[in-house]
């Protein structure tokens, strides 16, 4: 799908428009005729166009003749179980068009459609690009509050009760948190690089925005090492809770054993087939079993007392 805006200079609201300098074209998840089209308008370099549609691409920038991409990593939610995170590729052609690409509908994109990120304008270039970034880490921060509160939910579940379902799901979450981390770390590179070398033009204020999204993206980091380490400890502490619970139920299958063996040695005893005591008693039977349950009742209070029971 390919979306072209362009923000109107008489009252700064975004319109639907043509291929036209200083408009902002939006690509997902293009098909083959679409990507021929916008090579053929824009005369944007093709694989410029593809290397965002591959999942498992970089952050990085690239630049060729008056062409620069800038691939950076965006947080993505298919539920609020499921988090990873995609390459979104943003191209600029000869200052006259900025090209997003993503192989998903992400959110970040559909906050500049409804206008909701302040001071944007389609033909603020730069300012655009730094604007994406800084909604990039807003988003990594309101994804990882999520699976902050997804771990909570489920620890109040394990405390009543150890599944192997809850357990998957934190495993689901620990995954998704390395997915961030390791893209934050890149994105992090990425605009420090950007800062340091000036590979855009850049007004002050250009900068200022620039410096919050990095400011914004190292705190993500940082929440998201904060919960990784919580939800490793929490992992070893359930791991642990579960070995031992299995220590406990294994004691107390081995008490059972022992105080249930006591009638079966007594019957034992006295089912041999030689001389043995009571062996005419005509109440003989009830003995042997009232000797047994005695037995076994003394070995269970035993037990008991030992915290064995």
């Amino acid at each position: 799908m390919v979306e072209v805006f362009i923000t109107e200079t008489n009252n700064n609201s975004l319109q639907k428009s043509q291929i036209t300098k200083g408009v902002w074209i939006d690509v997902t998840a293009p098909e083959p005729h679409e990507i021929d089209l916008l090579v053929e308008h824009t005369g944007v370099k093709r694989e410029f166009l593809f290397h965002p549609l591959d999942l498992d691409e970089q952050a990085r920038i690239d630049q060729e003749g008056d062409q620069i991409l800038i691939i950076v990593d965006i947080p993505y939610s298919e539920s609020d179980q499921d988090f990873y995170t995609v390459p979104l590729g943003i191209i600029i052609v000869r200052d006259e068009f900025i090209i997003t690409v993503c192989s998903v509908q992400s959110p970040v994109i559909e906050d500049f459609k409804r206008e909701k990120v302040k001071g944007f304008f389609t033909y603020k270039k730069t300012r655009f690009v730094f604007q994406l970034f800084q909604q990039i880490a807003s988003y990594y921060l309101k994804y990882l509050r999520m699976i902050n509160r997804k771990r909570e939910q489920i620890e109040s579940i394990l405390h009543q009760s150890m599944k192997n379902e809850e357990i998957f799901n934190l495993l689901d979450l620990e995954k998704s948190l390395v997915y961030f981390t390791t893209s934050l770390k890149a994105n992090e590179l990425l605009m420090e690089k950007m800062l340091r070398l000036k590979i855009l033009n850049m007004y002050e204020e250009d900068k200022d925005v620039l410096e919050d999204a990095i400011i914004e993206n190292k705190q993500a980091i940082e929440m998201a090492h904060i919960y990784s380490n919580i939800l490793s400890g929490m992992m070893d502490a359930f791991a642990s809770i579960i070995s031992n619970n299995l220590n406990i139920v294994m004691k107390f299958l081995t008490s059972v054993t022992l105080v249930l063996s006591i009638p079966t040695m007594v019957a034992s005893f006295f089912g041999m087939n030689v001389s043995i005591p009571m062996q005419n008693y005509p109440h003989a039977f009830l003995m042997t079993i009232i000797l047994s349950l005695l037995l076994s009742v003394l070995l269970a209070i035993y037990f008991r007392k030992k915290d064995l029971f």
